[in-house]
């Protein structure tokens, strides 16, 4: 009998405790459990088989039940109408060919096996006899003293690749062993402990299920502000942000406005205790992993909020401080806004636009990039949060942001998107920041994703066409366009895959002759003074090349960048292989060599193609495998480096491991991953082959002079 297997309940009562064997398992199958096992050595046949029929009418059409041991009893629990999926039986149990023959050609029959001499056995068995085997116990575990040596991953890698049938692993299993379990050739991973003494075993349930199929699980994330019924802000927009960015959204309304795309015409507060009212009946029921907060009208609904989240302390909160209109109207009184200085204590974080933070520090409102995010840091000490300072209402062709925090920012660039359809972009970028947050992504990544995500909204927001005022962004333009149900791959996704990429790459060139001969400083003299004759040829093209990307760079702080970079490449890079050339009399011929001709020839096809996208991501090989080597050579990763100061090329290598280099290399990333990340399909396929042939000319490169 076919049967899904990835999630396997085993239950034990005493870890069930008062709510019971039944409870345990209703919630467990509720959350995604495919397959229960009742496992009781203290009860009676009689009282196994009641536990069978009871579990019966929770499993039936949902997961397969099965029963420990006691085929007896899955006999009886049969005649008597319960469904009873087949029988788990250890090695000492009764006969597998005669529980195949009593409980028919379909029945599920599992087996236990933790030794090579146990496949044995089975393969000697009848095809068809045994359909999975229990295999374990994979680390030690309570729930069965008397159990085997543990076999832990790599032992059961063993046998399951030995295995004639499918293996289920057991024995210890956590949430935190499901990836390695699966990649070690797990059929399933059957749990105790981890479900039966859970406190909530149907989000446990669903936990397991997730990181079975390897997916994040869908972030539930909870907006609590104003309504806006022409769909462009507020809990509206919240909600549309929120599920534009893979996550599941739920709405507490706290004021009902009447507004459209022109502004607001008036606003009605429902009572306080009614919000609370909405607050306890989500959180009665749902987990919450992170909130959004946006308007909230006056100290009653500020308070009734905040007690709210003191008592269930959701993982992520982040507030947008609605303070202020567009106009420039202040929208609390000053109770409220006392209230609400005290509810910002509870935010991990604020998101002010630059009239609303300078009214929380106390200061005049400026169109200054440089004071704004030092009014943020003095916020962000205050509040002890991380405060996202926004620079959508400056001046000028750039549109930056920055998580401020007391000790310092991250700034994020990108060119002004002139469009007069910003309705709304406020709440739709921090209700985005908290869904890719409750995702997994640290700050930094859930603030690039959630804003290559608005700017492609804004890109697209003039398509929409709502109203005669400002209107909306369009929240799901990647979906509209690509067809697709999610938008593009994240920065930190599109990072981890084009690293991945070019892994075989990476490999190959740890084991080149000449970087290992190089690592231990037995490296020829004349075949590094060929590398480097070669790579000053190749660092005045690359400089070039730089100089190209920085003059089609759509920002100043782009531009700035890449004519940095290529400023230094001869500055700096060419000065020191020229150091080293000028004191060598027996300096090769300073030709191009056919390696680095095709290389160079990449990277000016590229840029001829006039394309920043294309031409920042030919250049990122330099900058990054560089970096990755330079680090691992100068911790002595690859051979005896570790910062010798007699190695023989010990200049070249500090000067590929320093810290400005390394903050050279994460700034070039960042630009070419939110790049790709906002690109459309086609133009990042384009990039990611323009990385990847780079990436191979590096590594010819390396093995040129050997």
């Amino acid at each position: 009998m076919s049967v899904d297997l990835s999630v396997y309940l085993v239950t034990d009562a005493a870890l069930c405790g008062d709510r019971g064997v039944a409870a345990v398992v209703r919630e467990a199958v509720a959350g995604g459990v495919r397959v229960v096992q009742l496992r009781d050595k203290a009860a009676s046949d009689a009282e196994i088989v009641e536990q069978l029929i009871e579990l019966s009418a929770i499993t039936a059409g949902r997961a397969a039940l099965i029963v420990n041991d006691r085929l007896e009893a899955a006999i009886e629990a049969r005649r008597r109408g319960a469904h009873v999926d087949g029988i788990h039986l250890g090695q000492g149990d009764a006969s597998v060919l005669r529980a195949r023959e009593l409980l028919g050609p379909d029945a599920i029959i599992g087996l236990t096996a933790n030794t090579q001499e146990h496949l044995e056995a089975v393969r000697m068995l009848p095809t068809g006899a045994v359909d999975h085997l229990g295999v374990g116990v994979i680390r030690p575990t309570s729930t069965k003293p008397d159990h085997p040596p543990a076999l832990g991953i790599e032992g059961f890698r063993a046998i399951a690749a030995a295995s004639p049938v499918p293996c289920v692993a057991i024995g210890g299993v956590g949430i935190d062993d499901v990836d390695a379990l699966r990649d070690a050739g797990a059929a399933g991973v059957a749990v105790v402990s981890a479900l039966c003494a859970a406190e909530d075993p149907r989000e446990t349930a669903r936990e397991l299920r997730a990181r079975w199929r390897g997916i994040g699980r869908v972030p539930r994330v909870l907006s609590i502000a104003g309504s806006d019924p022409s769909g462009g802000a507020g809990i509206q927009a919240d909600v549309k942000a929120i599920a534009a960015n893979g996550g599941y959204a739920m709405a507490v309304v706290t004021a009902l406005t009447a507004q459209n795309t022109h502004g607001v015409r008036a606003v009605h507060v429902p009572p306080a205790s009614f919000l609370a009212e909405q607050l306890d009946a989500i959180s009665d029921d749902i987990p919450v992993d992170a909130v959004k907060i946006g308007m909230l009208a006056n100290a009653e609904v500020i308070g009734a909020v905040q007690r709210w989240l003191d008592t269930h302390e959701p993982k992520t909160v982040v507030i947008d401080p609605v303070m202020i209109s567009t106009s420039g109207d202040r929208l609390l009184d000053s109770a409220a806004e006392s209230a609400l200085r005290e509810l910002l204590l509870r935010a991990d974080v604020i998101t002010p636009n630059l009239a609303e933070l300078a009214t929380l520090a106390g200061t005049e409102p400026t169109s200054d990039w440089t004071r704004a995010k030092e009014t943020a840091a003095v916020l962000a000490a205050r509040f002890d949060t991380i405060v996202l300072v926004k620079g959508g209402h400056l001046g000028g062709d750039d549109a930056p942001d920055a998580l401020v925090t007391a000790d310092g920012a991250e700034e994020f660039t990108g060119a002004r998107i002139f469009t007069d359809a910003t309705h709304g972009t406020g709440c739709s970028l921090s209700a985005a920041l908290a869904t890719r947050r409750a995702a997994g992504d640290d700050w930094n990544d859930a603030l690039r994703s959630a804003r290559a995500w608005l700017r492609e909204s804004l890109h697209a927001a003039d398509d929409l066409g709502i109203g005669h005022g400002n209107g909306p962004v369009h929240h799901f333009a990647g979906l509209w366009q690509r067809g697709g149900l999610v938008t593009s791959p994240t920065p930190a996704d599109v990072r981890s895959q084009w690293w991945e990429r070019i892994a075989q790459v990476r490999a190959d060139i740890d084991e080149l002759p000449f970087i290992r001969r190089l690592a231990d400083g037995t490296l020829e003299r004349i075949a590094f003074l060929d590398y480097l004759a070669q790579d000053a040829i190749y660092l005045g093209e690359y400089a070039r090349v730089l100089a190209e990307a920085a003059r089609l760079a759509p920002t100043s702080i782009e531009q700035s960048f890449w004519a940095n970079g290529a400023h230094g490449a001869i500055s700096v890079e060419l000065q020191l292989h020229t150091a080293w050339l000028r004191s060598a009399p027996e300096a090769p011929d300073a030709r191009p060599s056919a390696v680095t001709t095709a290389y160079l020839d990449h990277l000016r096809s590229v840029g001829y193609r006039g394309s920043y996208d294309e031409v920042i991501a030919a250049v990122l090989p330099c900058y990054w495998l560089y970096a990755d080597l330079g680090v691992r050579l100068h911790r002595g990763d690859l051979g005896a480096y570790a910062l010798d100061p007699e190695h023989p090329y010990a200049s070249w290598l500090q000067t590929y491991a320093d810290d400005a280099f390394a903050r050279a290399t994460e700034t070039a990333i960042g630009f070419v991953t939110a790049r790709a990340s906002a690109a459309t399909e086609q133009t990042r396929e384009r990039m990611l082959r323009a990385f990847e042939v780079a990436a191979r000319h590096e590594r010819a490169f390396f093995a040129a002079p050997l």
